[in-house]
C-alpha cells in the first residue's frame, strides 16, 4: 500500500504525517520522518505536501490556539481493543487529563488500566488523538512515545500544567 508524508514545524519539534490513498490520516510522530518509517515497514512511503495540507492546516491552529478539536479523516490500524481506547482518546476535551484508570472505567473495564495504558502507548496518530492527554494517577505524566518534554509542552499549551 502506498503511503504520503509530510514533515513540518511546530513549536513542540518537527511533526510528521501520513495519509493513505484516500487522505485519511494512518499515522503520525514528533520527529523526523525517520519516527514515522518505522511504522510502515513494507510499504511504500513517499513525500507528498499537497496531501498533507489540511493536517499541516489543523496543526497549525492547534498550536495558534485557534483550534481544539481535530476533524481530519483518520484511519489508524489496532486491534478492537485499541480502537475503542483511541476513541475513547478522542473524547477527552481539550485542556483536560484522564487516568489510566478513569479511562478504562469509562470504557466498563475498571480493572484494565494496564491494557488501556498499553493501547494508548500505541497510539499511530499522537497530538490528533490525544494520548498527551492521559496521566498517572497520581498526576504523573508518565510515558509518552515522544518523551516528557514534548507531552508537558503540550498540556502547558492546553492550560493543563501551569
Amino acid at each position: 500500500m502506498k503511503h504520503y508524508y509530510d514533515t513540518f514545524s511546530t513549536p513542540a519539534g518537527d511533526f510528521s504525517a501520513a495519509v493513505d490513498d484516500s487522505g485519511a490520516l494512518v499515522a503520525t510522530a514528533f520527529g523526523g520522518v525517520s519516527a514515522l518509517r518505522q511504522r510502515f515497514e513494507g510499504s511504500d512511503l513517499s513525500r507528498d505536501a499537497k496531501r498533507l495540507v489540511e493536517v499541516r492546516r489543523e496543526v497549525a491552529e492547534y498550536f495558534s490556539a485557534r483550534r481544539d478539536r481535530f476533524t481530519l479523516k483518520m484511519a489508524p490500524q489496532g486491534t478492537p481493543f485499541q480502537q475503542e481506547v483511541w476513541q475513547a482518546l478522542c473524547q477527552i476535551p481539550f485542556g483536560s487529563t484522564r487516568s489510566y484508570g478513569e479511562l478504562a472505567g469509562k470504557l466498563g473495564r475498571s480493572g484494565a488500566a494496564r491494557a488501556v495504558g498499553r493501547a494508548n502507548a500505541t497510539n499511530p496518530i499522537c497530538l490528533i488523538i490525544p494520548c498527551h492527554r492521559v496521566i498517572g494517577a497520581d498526576g504523573s505524566l508518565t510515558g509518552f512515545a515522544f518523551g516528557e518534554e514534548i507531552k508537558s509542552q503540550l498540556l502547558k499549551h492546553e492550560g493543563v500544567l501551569v
